[in-house]
């Protein structure tokens, strides 16, 4: 297994995958930020299990964006 080079381009897998957990977090975040008065979202959770329910979906998010994004081809050098 071979380390990348500080010099190497970010694959579009990783940039894919961090832009879409960012954006789905800000959008999460602003849903649960809207419904603070009707908490109605999470309220059927226990509350132990509230925040990593809730963190899966930024996680589900980077999966889905990481493998869908295509790989940036590199040579073999």
């Amino acid at each position: 297994m071979t380390m990348a080079s500080a010099s190497a381009p970010i694959e579009k897998k990783v940039k894919a995958a961090s832009a879409a957990t960012y954006l789905l977090s800000v959008a999460g975040l602003s849903i649960l930020g809207a419904v603070t008065d009707n908490p109605s979202l999470v309220s059927s959770l226990p509350d132990g299990l509230e925040p990593f329910i809730l963190a899966l979906v930024p996680a589900a998010s980077a999966a889905i964006a990481g493998w869908m994004a295509p790989h940036t081809p590199r040579s073999d050098a």
